[in-house]
């Protein structure tokens, strides 16, 4: 798609063995202007994907054959910029959590107001593609690390890649522009999913704890990602932009 596209000319492509489901997402977005694509399962999945593409994945988890997670899994380090939206009957928190660890963008639960998932795809191909116009040339070093914003990557100090998923990207590359601001979970979850943070909703904190687990290693004391209580996170280190050349002030270390 398009940096430039409006969202309703993108493809969406549906993967759910359930044909009412099929066609009720097929008739709503095709009435919105998507183009649709329909899959049943992983191996139609697949074969739609590679003849056609797709700009974004209503993925349900519950598929005969490969399931949803591993193929969300399978997806995100084929095709790392693509939007992916996990669809279920069960709303279990441990689900959720797992549809995030393995690269999902978001999690919506059956039986789903089309009105909402219609905002949450607008939401989201307005954050892949918006990304791209916003991060050109853009990339920030910070102890030792380098996020280059518009090849969405991330390299450790001895220059070797570490794979982020969406989620992790988003939040990451929120806090390095933001560095030493404290970021609450409202603004960190709108970057991330394109709404508001719910108390019952986990998905901040996860991501926060998985970048830990890459950003912090080397077994470092303290954090480079700190918790402020009661308000949220923020990046602990100074941040250099090589487009810019300017230095955030020093925030210091909780």
């Amino acid at each position: 798609m398009s940096p430039n596209a409006e969202p309703s000319t993108a493809t969406l492509l549906v993967v759910d063995d359930d044909l009412v489901t099929q066609a009720r997402l097929d008739a709503y977005f095709s009435q919105e202007g998507y183009r649709v694509l329909l899959a049943g399962d992983g191996e139609a999945f697949w074969r739609a994907f590679e003849r056609s593409g797709a700009d974004l994945v209503l993925l349900d988890i519950n598929l005969p054959g490969q399931d949803g997670l591993s193929l969300a899994r399978e997806l995100r380090a084929r095709a790392p910029g693509i939007g992916i939206i996990l669809l279920t009957s069960r709303s279990d928190d441990i689900d959720k959590i797992v549809g995030l660890e393995v690269g999902a963008d978001d999690y919506v639960t059956k039986p789903f107001n089309p009105r909402e998932l219609l905002a949450r795809v607008k939401s989201l191909l307005r954050r892949t593609t918006g990304a791209r116009q916003t991060d050109a040339g853009e990339v920030f070093h910070f102890a030792g690390w380098a996020l280059d914003l518009p090849r969405r990557r991330l390299s450790d100090p001895h220059g070797a890649d570490v794979a982020l998923t969406r989620g992790e990207f988003e939040l990451l590359a929120l806090l390095v522009r933001n560095p030493g601001e404290v970021l609450n979970r409202d603004r960190l979850s709108r970057a991330v999913s394109g709404h508001d943070w719910s108390p019952q909703d986990r998905t901040v904190d996860v991501l926060v704890r998985r970048l830990r687990a890459k950003l912090d290693a080397d077994e470092r004391t303290e954090s480079l990602i700190t918790t402020v209580r009661s308000e949220g996170y923020r990046l602990a280190v100074d941040t250099e932009s090589a487009r810019s050349g300017a230095s955030a002030p020093d925030s210091g270390r909780d």
